[in-house]
């Protein structure tokens, strides 16, 4: 799937809730859905800068797309991960780099999120962009 079929799918799935509870009820499902995540890559190196909350996250690039493995100690913030891991998984560096990430304004999450927990939304985002952008030309 593409990267806009996959963010016009969590459009619809949060689309089903009006309450905002539900919502993050459903971020914290995705985040129990999350892959565990190796204990030697829970290093200073791979954590995310600007997180509230601890954030681990690696990529690599397997056939010509990028995989990233990612992780948190907050349920909530695990469930924005398993979110952007569902979003960006699997695709190529470029797509990935070129994305437009729509969903995040469509489904409110931004707005519902603490300022705190938006700048580490912000600096999940940047890191993923960068490890494809470093990844591009390989």
């Amino acid at each position: 799937m593409t990267i806009n079929e996959i963010q016009n799918e969590i459009i619809d799935e949060f689309a089903m809730f009006d309450d905002w509870m539900d919502r993050y009820e459903l971020l914290v499902e995705y985040g129990r859905g999350l892959p565990p995540f190796p204990e030697e890559l829970r290093t200073g190196q791979n954590l995310i800068d600007g997180c509230q909350s601890q954030v681990w996250f690696t990529a690599s690039l397997q056939d010509g797309r990028l995989v990233y493995q990612a992780d948190s100690d907050a349920i909530l913030v695990k469930g924005i991960v398993a979110l952007l891991l569902h979003v960006l998984n699997n695709q190529t560096p470029k797509d990935i780099v070129d994305a437009d990430l729509y969903f995040i304004k469509e489904i409110g999450l931004q707005e519902h999120l603490s300022p705190t927990r938006s700048n580490g939304l912000a600096a999940m985002l940047r890191q993923m962009k960068l490890y494809a952008l470093a990844l591009l030309n390989q």
